[in-house]
């Protein structure tokens, strides 16, 4: 994958998908910028601490970053046994800042790509309230929303990811006219990475049990990786608006 030339940054540096991808990105030619609440244990070519659940830190943070960024990968998540509160800033809000900040340096031809999941396939049942969501400017007007309509525990993973595909889904086509800029999505379905247990918990043994009739095996996270470098390579320059399942075809067991 050629990322020649290119300044990459990536949330989530330090473990699981977010690591293998910083490092192809590095092989692949790219100067790699990492954020992540922990300090990394891999090479890169700069790295900012930061907790994406605060928006002050996000804030901080983009202050570090260079003035020029070509792509950004939203890699960073925490698992649904988290409180919801804390989903609902990392895995939506926070992310959602984050992009909305970095924007005014990205070029045309600049890529943005987040890592939904395969758990958010039902979207389409929540589309409304998800839409509505969307449409709340700022990360303080989300979380008022967000009171006004609680998620509960047992739903709040897939709740949040739904919800991060139908704002990249709406947003991709508006930014993509006006700036130049694609933004897409991956679903990976279960990958083998430290949070995996905390999934399992989430799921359930029934669902898990279920679920695993379904595919050969979780994914390793370097076969994640590759499909985020693509969407975030000049090969991709016409992909714009898409959630691409990167599952081992689980996904398609659904149909």
């Amino acid at each position: 994958m050629n990322l020649q030339g290119k300044t990459v940054v990536v949330t989530g540096c330090c473990s699981g998908i977010g690591a293998d991808f910083a490092r192809l990105a590095r092989l692949s030619g790219a100067r790699v910028i990492g954020l992540d609440r922990n300090e990394p244990t891999l090479t890169l070519d700069g790295f900012v601490r930061v907790d994406l659940a605060e928006e002050a830190a996000i804030d901080a943070a983009v202050r570090a970053l260079p003035e020029r960024i070509d792509a950004l990968a939203n890699i960073a998540g925490v698992p649904g046994t988290a409180p919801v509160d804390l989903l609902a800033r990392v895995n939506f809000l926070g992310l959602r800042h984050l992009v909305q900040a970095l924007l005014p340096r990205m070029p045309e031809g600049g890529a943005v790509v987040n890592v939904a999941s395969v758990l958010g396939h039902e979207w389409p049942l929540r589309l409304e309230q998800h839409r509505a969501l969307a449409a709340t400017r700022g990360f303080g007007a989300g979380l008022r929303w967000l009171d006004e309509h609680p998620v509960a525990q047992e739903h709040c993973y897939q709740y949040f990811k739904e919800a991060l595909i139908v704002w990249t889904l709406t947003q991709s086509q508006p930014l993509f006219l006006e700036r130049g800029v694609r933004m897409n999505s991956v679903a990976p379905g279960p990958v083998f990475t430290p949070i995996l247990g905390d999934f399992v918990q989430m799921l359930g043994a029934e669902r898990v049990e279920r679920d695993s009739a379904r595919m050969r095996r979780p994914a390793f996270s370097d076969e994640i990786a590759p499909a985020i470098a693509f969407l975030c390579s000049d090969a991709a320059r016409w992909i714009s608006g898409v959630n691409l399942p990167v599952d081992g075809g689980l996904a398609s067991t659904y149909v």
